[in-house]
Parts: C-alpha cells; structure tokens; sequence
C-alpha cells in the first residue's frame, strides 16, 4: 500500500509539473491566436499522453501491484494530490480554473475535467 500512495503522489506531481509548463503555453501562445477551447483541445491529447507514461514509469518504477484494491489507491490519491496542487496553485495565483467539480461552466473546464477523470483512471487500466 505505501508504494501505491506513493506511486500515486509522485505520478500526480510530475503530471502537474508538465500541465504546468503545456499550460502556461497554451495560455500565453495558442489561446491568444486560437481561442481558449481550441487550445485546450491540442492540449489535452499531449497531457493525456504524457500522463499514460508517467502513470506507466511510475507503476514499473516503485513496483506497483496489479490488483484493483492497489491501483484504485494510487488513483485516488493521484487525484487528490492534483486536485489539492491544482488547488493551491489557483489560490495563490487569485483565480479560479477548471480543478473542481463546480468548474465546469465552460467548454475549456469540461475537457479539462474530463482529462483528469481520464487521468484517474490510467492506474487502473495500465497493465
């Protein structure tokens, strides 16, 4: 169970640290020229993808089990460690972005928590 809360923490770590870096260009190059859904329609897919790999470093890396009870853990808290640094990050900025359920009043925060109920269920389907 530790190496499952841990694979959790760090696969939700390392995905926001990227999303974090993809969204700053989104915002500042592709929403200015494209508009904000277009932009994150060419961004969710690169998340996605990332997400798939760091999901799949991090299961072989810390030795993950291939059980449902193992993997749902590290999906829960994968998710509660994104949302929680998702979070912080909007109250530190003064903004509110598309990391809760309420946050979901525009076509940009729909695909963006579809991506993160995707990226809950990566744990799970990785084999």
């Amino acid at each position: 169970m530790f190496r499952a809360t841990t694979a959790g923490a760090l696969y939700a770590i390392v995905v926001f640290s990227i999303g974090f870096i993809l969204g700053t260009i989104r915002v500042l190059l592709l929403a200015p020229r494209l508009g904000e859904t277009t932009a994150v329609i060419i961004e969710a897919p690169i998340m996605l993808a990332a997400s798939w790999f760091i999901c799949r470093w991090c299961v072989d890396r810390l030795d993950v089990r291939r059980t449902v009870p193992v993997r749902s853990l590290m999906s829960l808290v994968g998710f509660a460690v994104l949302m929680s640094a998702g979070r912080t990050w909007c109250r530190a900025r003064s903004i509110t972005g598309p990391n809760s359920l309420q946050d979901t009043g525009s076509m940009p925060d729909a695909i963006g928590l579809a991506a993160q109920i995707v990226f809950v269920t990566f744990p799970l389907v990785e084999v």
